[in-house]
């Protein structure tokens, strides 16, 4: 049996910003990780070697429902941050206002939360592209579309460090938070999954399943932070007998994408990040580009597979696009008898359905309006439209059963807050009931925030973890 102070389970963006402040702080920390340790340059970024490596089932992982969802969990130390695209954002003051009165979350402001956003971009080195250094051409096309129309465009920052060659050191978890933690004598276990929480009188002791070893082990610790994400963590506090208003509240941005094919050249390996988000109709529809590898490409043309052969001769035209929502609807993380992964399930309202369809036909007419000559949309056997008046044959409501939808923001299975009708835990993650376990992720979010989150998760775990060190000294 090993035995700590404080275990935190989960080295995502809330895991690892948990355990360093908790080991800057000279406590005795234990770190668990259910995924492998793999330097961010231990293969080509997004490539199918990274998706194998780094994602949780390669990347596949369905909802069960229609239409299904492809949600993308990291499975590795670093979590998501090690695969995304380090795109930050601040959730926007009207979110962060809904949160405080729907959830009657105390002690938390837009302004209170500035102060660890400040710090945390200072920290990852959060900065817009160098002058003189140009984003990806596919990118920039997504730009000139909107601009055409006359529809806001934004570059969004990234957390990269910029040192004047190439397009900079993209800056995850293992460069920051888990480098400092391990450089100051933090002890981080790989390969070691939380299977179950068992309360005694003083302490908590955490059945891990040693990947490396194939036997179980137990880790006994004062104190409990689960940082696992929207959906591991919420599964082991359910594979744990606590059940009270977990999981049910999933939320995520939903996105429907299309793979558009221009006569020129946009795609070109190391041409660097897309970094322009189009946010006219924000936070309900996004519009951006995504990282746009021949495997990517192939994932991205299997509902058209009689157009496969085309990324082979014409990859370097080619790039994927995304409409980006904030649903509704709702979803469940479940706990079946028997089974030892999670179910997820989503439940689309009608009214999601139709603001993907525009989503989708206001993502080709920009993509029109930037030179595309084809457009693939991700809706199975559909084919291609090549110009605007193709656009009218896109359902209005977008089919439950041929529309293939992904997404990498996952939260809200845990929402914060004082209102105990829908919160299982408190304003600082503090679980009901229990007095020494937390929750400090993206769980905690009380719904889609309509940006991508990574950003706030930090801010709120910091928030969390500092409120707990104040009150615990």
């Amino acid at each position: 049996m090993l035995t700590t102070d404080f275990l935190v389970i989960g080295s995502g963006p809330g895991g690892s910003v948990t355990a360093w402040e908790l080991k800057k702080s000279n406590k005795n920390v234990i770190m668990i990780e259910s995924g492998d340790f793999f330097s961010l340059d231990s293969c080509q970024p997004y490539s199918s070697k990274e998706m194998e490596q780094k994602y949780k089932y390669g990347g596949l992982n369905p909802t069960i429902n229609n239409p299904k969802v492809a949600y993308v969990e990291g499975s590795c130390v670093g979590g998501g941050s090690e695969v995304n695209s380090g795109f930050y954002h601040r959730t926007p003051k009207d979110i962060i206002n809904s949160w405080i009165e729907n959830n009657q979350i105390k002690d938390f402001s837009y302004k209170d939360l500035s102060f660890h956003f400040d710090i945390i971009e200072k920290e990852i080195s959060v900065s817009y592209l160098p002058k003189g250094l140009d984003a990806a051409k596919a990118s920039y096309k997504l730009m000139q579309g909107a601009e055409k129309i006359g529809w806001s465009c934004i570059e969004v920052p990234r957390w990269y460090k910029f040192d004047g060659k190439n397009y900079g050191t993209k800056q995850s978890m293992t460069e920051t938070y888990v480098k400092w933690y391990l450089d100051d004598g933090g002890k981080l276990l790989s390969n070691m999954q939380a299977i179950k929480i068992k309360r005694s009188r003083e302490s908590l002791n955490i059945v891990c399943f040693d990947k490396i070893n194939g036997k179980n082990i137990n880790i006994k610790t004062k104190y409990l932070f689960i940082c696992g994400g929207a959906i591991s963590t919420p599964f082991l506090l359910k594979s744990s007998g606590i059940k009270k208003n977990i999981g049910n509240t999933l939320q995520m941005h939903p996105t429907v994408k299309a793979v558009a094919e221009f006569d020129e050249i946009i795609n070109y390996k190391d041409m660097g990040v897309p970094v322009h988000q189009v946010k006219e109709f924000s936070p309900k529809i996004s519009f951006g580009c995504s990282i746009s590898s021949k495997a990517h490409l192939a994932l991205a043309m299997l509902d058209n597979k009689k157009y496969l052969n085309l990324i082979n001769d014409k990859w370097q035209n080619m790039a994927i696009y995304y409409a980006m929502i904030k649903p509704i609807g709702s979803g469940k993380v479940i706990k079946a008898p028997f089974l030892k992964d999670p179910i997820v399930k989503f439940n689309f309202l009608q009214e999601d359905l139709e603001l993907l369809s525009d989503g989708l036909k206001k993502l080709c007419k920009i993509l029109f309006e930037a030179g595309a000559i084809n457009i693939f949309p991700s809706i199975r056997n559909f084919g291609s439209i090549n110009n605007e008046n193709d656009i009218k044959s896109i359902p209005d409501i977008l089919s439950k059963h041929e529309t293939s939808l992904m997404t990498i923001h996952l939260f809200s299975t845990c929402p914060m807050g004082e209102n105990r009708r829908k919160c299982p835990v408190n304003s600082y993650g503090k679980l009901f009931g229990y007095d020494n376990i937390y929750v400090n992720d993206g769980s905690l979010l009380p719904s889609a925030p309509g940006v991508n989150p990574q950003g706030t998760i930090m801010a709120i775990a910091r928030r969390n973890i500092i409120n707990f060190l104040e009150n615990h000294n």
